[in-house]
């Protein structure tokens, strides 16, 4: 039998022990660990690598621990806009959503672009039209509310300023919680294919429409069986000038370098001096994998055929 792998990461940043209490500490682990559970039985009862990394995203989305999906952060106008992306190493076909509403698992709604539409990306109104007549679940405004989130939105809305994953970067003398997170899930099968998907509610007092890195094939979400899958996490912009998912498959397909020598190439170097914080997780059509980040923290977990299973939070762990 072949090697598969499952990884999963809820997000990058300034994420520190001593922040944590241990009942968040646990509620985060336990979050993980249900996400690695729902991806890695669909690969081992033979499923594919797409089947997978879908069904661990929407795990992570129905937890209202992550920023992505039920914990999705608050915008400028008081809702919630999410997007996610999936793509499938083994026929380079991907779907993309962003700025929608109401979506109980925007994972489920970029499959469905990529399998059901002719196109790649669809936005805002038009992707919840698509989402109606392909009867995609949804849920009223209630269904994503969290107290917590609503107060980091009510100390911000205010101001022109806006949280980021996992850090009070660009929040000046505000105490905003750095622990939610973006999602994603990579996934080799038993068939050497590979996937990747990411899902994501984007900054808190988020406007102007903004989009991450998240949706963008090529960027926040990636998967080749050439070379690499690839979900990222962190500071959307930077990760979107650098191309980075694409940057790491790039690397081995052109530099022949392996999956952590690529993906430490650009998270360790390329990102740091273009000031991107974050971090991303890969896997390779051999069933290796790899989770590397330049920030504090990564909510991150591995599972593998090989014995391997593994959850963890901190950059010592």
């Amino acid at each position: 039998m072949k090697k598969f792998t499952l990884a999963i990461h809820g997000g990058s940043g300034t994420i520190l022990k001593n922040d944590m209490t241990p009942d968040q500490e646990h509620l985060h682990l336990e979050a993980l660990e249900n996400g690695l559970r729902a991806g890695y039985a669909v690969l081992e009862t033979g499923g594919s690598a797409l089947a997978a990394v879908e069904a661990a995203i929407v795990a992570l989305e129905d937890n209202i621990v992550f920023n992505a999906g039920r914990g999705a952060v608050f915008t400028k106008n008081g809702t919630q806009e999410m997007d996610a992306a999936i793509m499938d190493g083994a026929t380079l076909k991907a779907g993309a959503i962003a700025s929608v509403r109401n979506i109980r698992n925007p994972v489920k709604l970029a499959l469905e672009v990529m399998q059901k539409s002719n196109h790649v990306f669809l936005s805002g109104e038009g992707a919840g039209e698509f989402a109606r007549k392909q009867n995609i679940e949804t849920e009223k405004d209630e269904y994503f509310f969290s107290q917590f989130r609503y107060d980091q939105w009510l100390s911000i809305r205010d101001s022109d300023n806006y949280a980021l994953d996992h850090s009070n970067k660009n929040i000046e003398e505000l105490t905003i919680d750095k622990k939610m997170g973006t999602v994603g899930a990579v996934a080799c099968d038993q068939y050497n294919n590979i996937a990747a998907a990411t899902s994501t509610g984007g900054m808190t007092n988020k406007q102007f429409g903004r989009i991450g890195d998240s949706p963008l094939i090529g960027i926040g979400t990636y998967a080749n069986n050439k070379t690499c899958a690839i979900s990222c996490t962190g500071h959307g912009e930077p990760f979107i000038l650098a191309v980075a998912a694409y940057d790491v498959s790039c690397l081995m397909e052109y530099k022949g370098l392996s999956l952590e020598e690529a993906m430490r190439t650009v998270v360790k170097d390329k990102l740091v001096k273009s000031g991107g914080e974050g971090g991303m997780i890969g896997v390779d059509a051999e069933g290796n994998a790899s989770l590397i980040f330049n920030t504090e923290g990564m909510y991150r977990g591995v599972k593998s055929s090989n014995g391997s299973n593994k959850v963890a939070i901190y950059k010592e762990d």
